[in-house]
């Protein structure tokens, strides 16, 4: 039995988000929905809108706030939320950012290159919040997803409101042939 979502817009923060959290629908109280089109529910629970699907997705902000579980987008929706007015954070090593990076894109490394291998930066919540208000809302990227999960739990810990990692990194983004600057 499928159920049905109202859909509202996703400009002020994350639309769609893999989660442990049960699958909402429109009967939920006080819920703050943000997608993009009408979803439905299918029996597998995964949410189907238009063209796309996205399996155990959350999109009620607000409960993921409150739990502080990080949200990842595929590239083509952290494509959109950038469109929208996000900004994008990019936490691979200013060597990796240099080689290429999304349009827009602003680099603090959340890990360090030492020898043959990498450290966290122990200034980087103190950069970010250099050029980042903690209610900014801000897509978090790396080279493939790791490091870029990572950072937006140490955000969100940190009092970050509205940081999305974006799942798949670099790779994904320019696989996908979406804008890049080099």
């Amino acid at each position: 039995m499928e159920k049905e979502m109202m859909a509202k817009s996703f400009i002020s923060s994350p639309a769609y988000a893999p989660s442990m959290l049960p699958l909402l629908s429109s009967s939920s109280p006080n819920l703050n929905f943000r997608c993009l089109s009408p979803l439905k529910a299918n029996p597998h629970g995964c949410l189907v809108g238009g063209t796309k699907q996205f399996c155990r997705v959350v999109a009620a902000r607000g409960n993921l706030e409150s739990t502080g579980v990080p949200t990842s987008v595929p590239v083509r929706v952290a494509l959109e939320l950038l469109q929208a007015g996000h900004r994008y954070l990019d936490v691979r090593t200013p060597e990796e950012f240099s080689a290429g990076h999304a349009s827009g894109a602003f680099n603090v490394p959340y890990m360090l290159r030492v020898g043959s291998g990498m450290i966290k930066n122990p200034k980087f919540l103190a950069e970010v919040s250099s050029h980042f208000q903690k209610d900014d809302e801000i897509i978090v990227g790396c080279q493939k997803g790791k490091r870029s999960l990572m950072a937006v739990n140490d955000l969100l810990a940190a009092g970050f409101t509205a940081v999305t990692d974006i799942a798949g990194g670099y790779d994904a983004w320019s696989e996908n042939r979406l804008p890049t600057d080099l």
